[in-house]
């Protein structure tokens, strides 16, 4: 499963982040890493972006960052 498909109010485990790039490193900067448990806070009116809780700090993602970032629920 990817991260746009977590319900709101629901904690994920990142299993993989897939792209490459700078994307990929961009996600990696901010702390999304294998391993790290995400909070998905609230989805934007139009569900984009996601506004997500990792290590500590808010952070919002755009819907295709997201697709890219598979979890375990």
């Amino acid at each position: 499963m990817t991260l746009d498909k977590v319900t709101q109010g629901q904690t994920a485990t990142i299993v993989r982040i897939n792209g490459d790039g700078a994307i990929h490193q961009r996600l990696l900067d901010m702390g999304i890493t294998k391993g790290t448990e995400v909070y998905i806070e609230r989805y934007a009116p139009l569900k984009d972006p996601i506004h997500i809780t990792v290590k500590g700090y808010s952070l919002a993602l755009r819907i295709a960052e997201a697709k890219m970032i598979e979890v375990t629920a």
